[in-house]
C-alpha cells in the first residue's frame, strides 16, 4: 500500500540572527506498509512519527529519497489527486478539518468536490454514519459534538471518499476514556470488517498493542519493528526512548527483575491473569 524509500526530511527556518538553519527530522527511513493491514507508530515527542504520516498522503514531500502509494510516486503531480483518495488523514484535533456547520454535510462536503452524484452521495453519507454509529446525528451541528463524535465525524469524512488506507495521526489524545474507547472500536472494526488499512501515529502504549504491527521510531530512525509482543519485549529500550510500556507488561518485567519466572512479552490483561495464575501455582 505504501512504501518509503531512503526517506529523509528537513525543516527549514531562520535562527534569531536570520541564519538559515536546517532540521533534519527523517533520516534515509525504509518502510513498507501491506495492504489491509493495522500498523502502529510510536515514538517520543520530536522523533519523526508525525512528520512520516503527511508524507504517506502527500502533505509533506520527501527532502530525499521516496514515497509510494500503490506505487504513485508522491513526488510526481499527476499523481496527487489519486494519492489523497487512496489515503484519508484524519488529525488530533478534529476542529482543524471541519468544514461545514451540520453532520451530514460535513460527511458530503469531499464526495461533492470529487463530482460524485447525488444519490451516490447520499448513500456514502448514510453508509458512513452508520459505520462510525452516527446515524442519530445526521442533522446536528458539529459544534455541539462531543470530542470523540467530533471524530468520528472526522473518520466517517474520510470514508466517504472511500480510501483503502486511513492514517490516523494521535487521534485520541485530546479525548476522555470514554471518547478514546468509541474512536478505537471504530478504528479496529474499519480494519478487521472492511479491510482497509490502518496506519495509526500514537502514544499510548495500550492503541499500539491492538495493531498487527509496531514501528518505534527516534531521531527520525526505526529502531524496533516488529508484532507488539515482540516490540515490548524491549522494555529497558523503550524507556531510554523515553517511551512507556503497557501496565500488564511493566508488572511482568518488574516480576522478572525480582527472579519470578514469568514470560517475556505480556501485552493484555488475560495473558498476565494466566500468567499470574500459573506463577501462585507454583510458589504454593
Amino acid at each position: 500500500m505504501i512504501e518509503t524509500k531512503n526517506l529523509s526530511y528537513s525543516y527549514h527556518s531562520e535562527d534569531e540572527e536570520n541564519e538559515a538553519v536546517k532540521e533534519e527530522v527523517l533520516k534515509e527511513l525504509n518502510l513498507k506498509i501491506k495492504k489491509g493491514s493495522f500498523t502502529a507508530i510510536l515514538g517520543s515527542n520530536g522523533s519523526g512519527k508525525s512528520t512520516l504520516a503527511k508524507h504517506f498522503n502527500a502533505i509533506l514531500l520527501p527532502s530525499g529519497g521516496f514515497v509510494y502509494v500503490k506505487g504513485m510516486n508522491t513526488h510526481e503531480q499527476k499523481y496527487l489527486f489519486d494519492i489523497r483518495s487512496n489515503v484519508g488523514m484524519v488529525f488530533q484535533n478534529p476542529d482543524n478539518q471541519m468544514v461545514t456547520a451540520i453532520v451530514e454535510d460535513e460527511i458530503a462536503f469531499a464526495p461533492e468536490n470529487l463530482g460524485v452524484k447525488p444519490q451516490e452521495i447520499r448513500n456514502r453519507v448514510d453508509e458512513c454514519l452508520k459505520i462510525v454509529g452516527m446515524q442519530e446525528y445526521a442533522g446536528s451541528f458539529t459544534a455541539n459534538l462531543s470530542g470523540g463524535q467530533k471524530l468520528r465525524i472526522a473518520i466517517a469524512s474520510v470514508l466517504a471518499m472511500e480510501p483503502e488506507c486511513i492514517v490516523l495521526d494521535e487521534p485520541t489524545s485530546m479525548l476522555d476514556p470514554k471518547g478514546r474507547a468509541e474512536v478505537l472500536d471504530t478504528i479496529k472494526m474499519l480494519n478487521r470488517a472492511k479491510g482497509i488499512t490502518v496506519v495509526l501515529i500514537t502514544h499510548y502504549m495500550e492503541e499500539a498493542v491492538m495493531a498487527d504491527r509496531t514501528i518505534v521510531i527516534d531521531n527520525g530512525k526505526i529502531v524496533i519493528d516488529g508484532v507488539p509482543a515482540e516490540v515490548f519485549k524491549n522494555v529497558e529500550l523503550l524507556k531510554k526512548l523515553k517511551l512507556d510500556v503497557p501496565q500488564v507488561t511493566e508488572l511482568a518485567y518488574e516480576l522478572k527483575k525480582l527472579g519470578f519466572e514469568i514470560s517475556d512479552g505480556i501485552i493484555d490483561v488475560d495473558e498476565c491473569f494466566r500468567e499470574l495464575v500459573k506463577l501462585l501455582g507454583d510458589v504454593k
